[in-house]
């Protein structure tokens, strides 16, 4: 399963760079408009900046789902497309919002369309979702050995004393 994930697991530690680079992106605006933590108010420009990331912030646990269940429910290489549409398009957002608010409307558009289009095939097909559930719960191999670890070879056995 780790290896048929590849482009996404690429694709989430990119994202992640992402959000890091988004988060020191507002450090230095901290520094450059004297903006002391905790306060998140001051000049426009910083609160400009501070608030393009917390949009950032905030739907990336929701493009992560989402693109994980794109993945592995639909196409995985399709999935990662549209995540570096996401992607593209977030940095664009971001940039957008932080020279001025208006200028960010166009590029919202495109990472929202790039989000729901990763929304809507995470959905796949139920009867996938379904055997690919299915063999997420059988016993496998690898939990009759981690059975092994802690209970022994005889498992009833150990329950039943």
């Amino acid at each position: 399963m780790a290896g048929n994930s590849i482009l996404l697991a690429a694709l989430s530690v990119l994202s992640a760079c992402q959000q890091s680079y988004f988060a020191m992106q507002v450090g230095k605006a901290r520094l450059k408009y004297k903006v002391m933590p905790p306060s998140v108010s001051g000049s426009p420009d910083f609160e400009r900046i501070f608030r393009a990331q917390q949009n950032c912030v905030e739907f990336y646990p929701i493009f992560i789902i989402t693109l994980w269940m794109a993945g592995w429910y639909f196409n995985q290489v399709f999935a990662t497309c549209l995540g570096l549409v996401y992607i593209y398009s977030r940095h664009q957002y971001f940039w957008g919002y932080a020279e001025a608010a208006k200028k960010s409307r166009e590029v919202r558009m495109l990472w929202r369309a790039a989000w729901l289009l990763t929304a809507a095939i995470s959905w796949g097909d139920p009867a996938e979702k379904k055997r690919h559930t299915s063999s997420l719960i059988s016993t496998s191999s690898a939990q009759q050995h981690i059975d092994g670890l802690f209970f022994g070879n005889d498992k009833n056995a150990l329950i039943n004393k």
